[in-house]
């Protein structure tokens, strides 16, 4: 039989519970195009008001039809809200960043970027996953698992015009994060993190530098597996003058214990994802989704959580540093009504 490749010859390898207000859930009636915002309530807006403006919450995508009466005033489809949605939704006081996460699964082009520059205000800020083409260590199959070695993991010639040179020519000043989110290593490259954190670094240093473009613009770096979080990854991040992006997900420790790298880091922005509630375990996608859906209510209150990140955000935005937070309908049941408790619970922490 043949000799098999090396796994990744680069490496070396030689051996392969707050409530919001009534109003806002009153029901909703069918509507034609365009997409219309629900009026928000006046505690939204008075909520808003009193939240410092370098302070950034937002949601994980936008395209949910179970946000009628939340975001939207009537019932419209995923297709429409993927089409003309973000605009509505970037009018909600409350909602001035979203997480861009189709771009995880095929790369934007500066065209489609501009195109959602040009649906909100000039104070919204993005947040941006890079492709899987770059951040999977692992070819996915179509049921979306990896399968094979991806000889793109972490290039960085790729990584800049895939994805950096794009979202800065097609959203400009409205740049808030761009965020390598590195899925799980298998197994080879969690034995070789040297390897692995050396090749991150050269990666990380051949991006462009995005303040002359976009001023609160910040590469965060994203991780699915505990090995990372040690002072080499630290060094690596401060080096390339990027950033820890707190993963609130199953696959990694509770946030405290997360808090150290930040810490590490300081000064500097906030950035975090809360993507899954602990509780549905490391793959549990899938059960938080049909458990959720329609995504129009809190399902899971997580309070202990909330509070924890609420208070790493009064405290980043208390000295003056920006915070960009978006969360997932698989937090706690409903992306928009979490927001609205963590904006109450940053208020008391601050």
């Amino acid at each position: 039989m043949a000799q098999q490749p090396p796994l990744f010859p680069e490496f070396g390898d030689n051996n392969s519970d707050a409530q919001p207000p009534a109003s806002v859930l009153r029901p909703s009636t069918k509507r034609a195009t365009p997409v219309l915002p629900q009026p928000p309530d006046p505690a939204w807006t008075a909520l808003a008001q009193a939240l410092p403006r370098h302070l950034r919450m937002g949601t994980s995508s936008w395209t949910y039809p179970g946000w009628a009466g939340l975001l939207w005033d009537g019932d419209y489809s995923d297709t429409l809200l993927s089409k003309h949605g973000l605009a509505a939704y970037a009018q909600h006081p409350l909602l001035r960043t979203v997480s861009v996460d189709r771009n995880f699964y095929r790369a934007l082009t500066a065209s489609q970027y501009a195109a959602y520059a040009a649906q909100v205000p000039d104070d919204f800020r993005f947040v941006v996953k890079a492709p899987s083409l770059v951040t999977d260590a692992l070819v996915r199959a179509e049921n979306g698992r990896g399968q094979q070695p991806n000889a793109a993991f972490l290039d960085a010639n790729l990584a800049v015009q895939e994805f950096v040179l794009p979202a800065l020519e097609g959203l400009g000043y409205k740049v808030g994060a761009l965020v390598f989110q590195l899925s799980p290593l298998p197994p080879q490259l969690l034995a070789r993190m040297p390897q692995v954190l050396a090749r991150l670094g050269r990666m990380l240093a051949a991006l462009p530098d995005l303040k002359s473009i976009a001023p609160d613009g910040v590469i965060a770096v994203e991780v699915r597996d505990p090995a990372f979080l040690t002072p080499d990854f630290t060094t690596v991040l401060r080096s390339a003058g990027a950033t820890y992006c707190l993963g609130l997900h199953p696959k990694l420790p509770p946030i405290a214990e997360q808090l150290g790298m930040l810490r590490a880091l300081w000064p500097g922005p906030l950035v975090c994802r809360w993507n899954l509630n602990r509780l549905h375990g490391a793959y549990g996608y899938e059960d938080a989704r049909d458990l959720y859906a329609p995504f129009n209510a809190i399902v899971d209150p997580d309070p202990d959580t909330r509070l924890a990140l609420a208070k790493a955000v009064a405290g980043t935005i208390g000295r003056g540093q920006n915070a960009f937070v978006t969360i997932s309908n698989k937090a706690e049941g409903s992306a928009p009504l979490t927001v609205w408790a963590l904006a109450q619970d940053v208020l008391t922490a601050q």
